[in-house]
């Protein structure tokens, strides 16, 4: 699959989640988003009803596999960078954690997901928090800069990952962490869906073996990179997910070959430090 091509078709599909109110990007592919699915699909990411009761309406939407701001350790006064934060459900929990005298940047390549998140922050007072569009391979930060980086099921959908995490790299400062959730396999995709465009926009063709992908951090420079959480969607909100009923109706894979592959996919959290 060619770069760009798998690039535009990723702005041009987080857009429109935004354009028309409907939600897909990894959960749903059309029409608009159930309010309970999102709850469930928070819930097992690890979000608590106090986190999500605290965030602006229409800031969580539903598509993350974990929660890094639970993992991450914050204190008061810290800069904290997203990578890849939609809406700004991590960097609003993160906002309340830093204070007044911190700040959060969020980073965002899609136009329309930098302006739902500005109105969000606006509209609810958030004035420790801003959000810049750019992408996560090239971000728009001064070096060493940063205290903590956070990112939540967006890193698997870059297709350059080791240059996203050289980059979360330049940009901490020295002593800084890294705590990521994201998709990771356990073994490879059937070729049908690893040369999928389509499976790739939906968080699957694009993620990589979990070896792989902790290489990738110790490549870039980082230290004590730990496994802090792995774990597996049930497979009963695997089988309701509107995404995966739809690859199994274009596709014609069956439901059971689904959840096969399904198991083998995780949501990985890590943890790494900067010297």
């Amino acid at each position: 699959m060619e770069q760009k091509s798998i690039r535009d078709a990723i702005k041009e599909r987080y857009g429109a989640t935004v354009k028309r109110g409907s939600l897909f990007g990894c959960c749903k592919p059309s029409g608009v988003m159930e309010p309970e699915f999102i709850e469930s699909a928070s819930r097992v990411a690890g979000y608590s009803d106090l986190e999500l009761q605290s965030i602006p309406d229409g800031a969580n939407l539903g598509l993350g596999c974990g929660n890094p701001v639970a993992l991450a350790v914050m204190k008061e006064g810290d800069v904290v960078l997203d990578l890849g934060s939609g809406a700004g459900v991590d960097a609003f929990l993160a906002s309340n954690k830093v204070g007044e005298r911190g700040r959060v940047i969020g980073v965002d390549m899609t136009p329309e997901m930098i302006e739902r998140a500005r109105v969000n922050a606006r509209n609810n007072g958030y004035r420790n928090v801003e959000f810049r569009q750019g992408e996560i391979e090239n971000l728009p930060i001064e070096s060493s800069s940063v205290d903590v980086i956070i990112s939540n099921c967006v890193i698997n959908l870059s297709t350059d990952k080791p240059k996203v995490f050289q980059e979360a790299f330049r940009v901490l400062k020295p002593g800084g962490s890294l705590v990521v959730s994201d998709m990771a396999l356990l073994e490879a995709l059937p070729d049908y869906l690893g040369s999928s465009v389509e499976a790739y926009i939906r968080c699957i063709a694009g993620a990589i073996r979990k070896d792989d992908y902790l290489d990738a951090i110790k490549r870039a420079g980082f230290e004590e990179v730990t496994v802090v959480g792995e774990s597996h969607f049930p497979a009963e909100l695997i089988a309701d997910q509107p995404m995966l009923k739809e690859v199994v109706a274009t596709m014609q894979i069956p439901m059971s070959e689904i959840q096969r592959i399904g198991s083998t996919v995780v949501s990985l959290k890590v943890a790494a430090k900067k010297p």
